[in-house]
């Protein structure tokens, strides 16, 4: 009896372990290596890799891939769809949500309609990027694109890998028809940068790069990655008393200033923190800026200003655009801002201390326990990591356990 709260105390710490254990666990998926065991989907996964939606897959946090075997493939590359084309296909097969083989037959109202990466990177017009998922009677799960009137083109089939809620791999019967998806689509040279920037609020912006002649530099790299940050039409206006004065060569280097000769998902900025080279960047001329996230926020920081990433315009490998909410400042062209300090406290009036003072004072004076606390950090006391603090939990239960 003497043990029971001992053993209150155990059971209590077993959740404390497992929370433990899950929060400092990473499940980083690999989509080709997860296919590669598969080989009855070895052309699905040779596309996946061929369009970059691998890359994409792997960036992502929680995903759904709705896998098609060798069979399926050969129906869809009999059609002769471009590579760009068969990309917004293929990504129209891969959920911004996890569906777990359980999760299927256990969908509110039997029905979802859910994001695909088609939707998800701005390449669907309206919203015919969504996927119907649909709890079928005779336990068959059908799915269907939101702009195929309805049908449902393809059932599950069987799970191929899940790692909740991180990566569920399920295999289809068919191909997802899709007439936006399938429409004729243009390759990253055919794009016209300004065109998309103009119907999405940076025509300000749009117009500068056509008047200088800079925009054939951001159309020269497209090919081989490009991401652009491009300040709204409201923070260009604001701007142009300072752009006027600029020289017209000067000019030119502030609009390639907004621009990486490098594909960036707004992920991959989150993840790589540090200086970045721009399309300006040119020899003794650095022309970079440094990308730091706080969270969710992203932010582009040069000497000289501070600018925030407020949304994307089009995430499409090898391109991506996003809206800041200031003109990037290189130092190159523009003074570096002056961090003002605070000012220094006044001084108080000096007392002369009494003896009653001073006994006073050393009375109420903390011990120095500084030795103490060196001595407890170097015997990992005062610093414990996760994995320690995981096993010394451990420990504790089970000694409790058997006591």
């Amino acid at each position: 009896m003497e043990n029971r709260p001992l053993l209150t105390t155990t059971l209590l710490l077993f959740p404390l372990l497992v929370l433990l254990l899950s929060s400092t666990t990473s499940h980083a998926h690999n989509i080709t290596r997860i296919l590669a065991k598969h080989p009855e989907f070895s052309t699905f996964n040779h596309y996946l890799t061929v369009t970059h939606l691998a890359a994409e897959i792997n960036r992502r946090q929680t995903i759904t891939v709705l896998a098609l075997d060798n069979s399926a493939m050969s129906s869809l590359l009999s059609k002769q769809l471009s590579v760009y084309t068969l990309r917004n296909v293929l990504s129209l097969h891969v959920l911004t949500d996890y569906f777990g083989s359980k999760k299927l037959h256990q969908i509110t109202n039997g029905t979802a309609l859910t994001s695909s990466l088609f939707q998800a990177t701005g390449s669907a017009p309206g919203s015919s990027g969504y996927v119907n998922v649909t709890d079928l009677k005779g336990g068959k799960v059908g799915f269907g694109a939101e702009d195929n009137d309805g049908k449902l083109d393809a059932t599950y089939v069987k799970s191929v890998a899940e790692f909740p809620y991180n990566i569920s791999v399920l295999q289809i019967s068919h191909v997802l028809n899709s007439d936006e998806a399938e429409a004729p689509t243009p390759g990253p040279s055919g794009l016209n940068l300004t065109a998309i920037m103009a119907k999405q609020g940076c025509k300000a912006f749009a117009d500068l790069l056509i008047a200088t002649g800079a925009h054939t530099t951001f159309e020269e790299n497209l090919d081989g990655g490009l991401t652009v940050f491009c300040p709204t039409d409201a923070v260009v206006n604001d701007f142009m008393p300072k752009y006027k004065n600029l020289t017209a060569a000067h000019k030119v280097s502030l609009l390639l200033y907004h621009g990486t000769p490098v594909y960036q998902s707004l992920q991959m900025l989150k993840s790589s923190n540090g200086v970045m080279n721009t399309l300006a960047t040119d020899g003794a001329s650095k022309y970079d800026f440094t990308v730091q996230n706080d969270g969710e926020i992203v932010t582009l920081k040069t000497k000289a200003t501070t600018a925030k990433i407020t949304g994307t315009l089009k995430d499409e490998e090898p391109l991506v655009i996003y809206k800041i909410n200031k003109v990037l400042l290189p130092v190159e062209l523009f003074k570096p801002e002056v961090e003002t300090e605070a000012p220094a406290p006044a001084p108080t009036p000096h007392k002369r201390k009494t003896k009653k003072d001073k006994d006073e004072a050393e009375a109420d004076a903390p011990v120095d326990d500084s030795e103490d606390q060196t001595a407890d950090n170097e015997n990992g006391v005062g610093r414990i990591s996760g994995g320690h603090l995981i096993w010394m939990v451990l420990s504790s239960c089970m000694g409790i356990f058997f006591m």
